[in-house]
């Protein structure tokens, strides 16, 4: 094998790793000052300038925090939860393409941990074995509102998944790949395909806040009901992982809805930049797009979460199942008749 591909594949997978924490971390502070401007208040302000510094005031607190772990909790399945669901956060963007292949010395390097022709299905195999975190947390934790709460999630992921898949059917039908960085190439320029999935992308927007536990879509974690959530028992960096899993999956949601829709590093006029800025800047240019689309559909969750009241668990429930799977039935129906209409002429 290669040495000069395997050292091309380890600084990338820790680019990205490194990425998701650092965007992880501050998408904290972020929602703190979403939700201020939202609110018309400050926001953190203390921790450096314009409270720059208060996420890691807060992954230092973590740290510093007394460890507890509850006398009748399974202690080592209390233990292997949170970081179950950080690792299956952080290994979905394997398959994510990031960019064009960038020419670096005579080397042309793909920014792509790696392009397997069932991206998508990884994709789906990741978002399904996060759930396991959430509910071995919650049943290890010998609480019975954390294990109310596990189920919750449970059944919200498994309800929501079935119409993600649905309207992920749809898009193959358009694309006819499962390859990440075949269905990005097919959007070249403005081709980008939520303008012929629009339905489509839609349903995919909803069960992402679903699957990411996002507001209104936090019944794992109702307050009101359940004390804290699936992680009522958890303290210290435990509890750090839990919450930092939520946001490498708000991250990762963001990206694969870029990808999959919004032409992922694509962008107008990129064939022009391409000629002006040469091999190796312009993929970092298209790169920069894509963070850019990225950033936007994470203040987008942001700014639902403040914006829009918790659904009640039966309004969840029939949402999932009464519309979102019907819908997208009918999306999968309606685009193989037009696309059989199309071909046949």
């Amino acid at each position: 094998m290669d040495i000069a591909f395997v050292i091309e594949k380890f600084v990338l997978v820790a680019i990205i790793f490194g990425i998701s924490l650092v965007i992880a971390m501050y998408s904290t502070y972020a929602e703190r000052k979403v939700a201020a401007f939202l609110q018309d208040r400050l926001g953190p302000d203390r921790a450096g300038p314009f409270g720059i510094l208060q996420p890691l005031a807060d992954g230092v607190k973590m740290f510093m925090k007394e460890e507890i772990i509850p006398s009748n909790a399974s202690k080592w399945l209390f233990m292997v939860g949170p970081g179950l669901a950080m690792l299956t956060a952080c290994i979905g963007t394997a398959v994510i393409p990031w960019g064009s292949p960038m020419q670096i010395g005579d080397r042309l390097v793909p920014l792509q941990v790696t392009d397997i022709n069932v991206g998508l299905l990884y994709i789906f195999g990741v978002v399904s074995l996060g759930v396991y975190g959430v509910m071995i947390g919650g049943w290890a934790s010998n609480n019975k509102y954390s294990l109310l709460s596990a189920i919750r999630a449970a059944s919200q992921n498994i309800s929501y998944e079935i119409a993600m898949g649905l309207s992920i059917i749809a898009l193959l039908l358009v694309t006819g790949s499962m390859s990440l960085k075949e269905i990005v190439d097919g959007q070249h320029g403005w081709r980008w395909n939520v303008l012929y999935q629009p339905l489509g992308f839609l349903l995919f927007m909803v069960c992402s806040f679903a699957e990411t536990n996002r507001a209104p879509f936090d019944l794992p974690e109702c307050e009101t009901e359940l004390i804290g959530g699936y992680h009522t028992e958890y303290s210290s960096m435990k509890l750090g992982f839990y919450l930092f899993a939520e946001y490498i999956n708000m991250f990762v949601s963001a990206a694969v809805m870029a990808t999959l829709y919004f032409g992922g590093y694509n962008y107008p006029g990129m064939d022009y930049m391409a000629g002006l800025l040469g091999p190796t800047w312009a993929p970092l240019f298209g790169v920069a797009v894509f963070f850019v689309k990225i950033f936007a559909f994470i203040f987008f969750f942001m700014w639902v979460r403040w914006t829009i009241p918790r659904f009640r668990y039966d309004q969840l429930m029939h949402l999932g199942w009464k519309v979102l799977i019907p819908l997208a039935i009918a999306n999968v129906v309606v685009t193989g008749v037009v696309i059989a209409i199309i071909e046949g002429f």
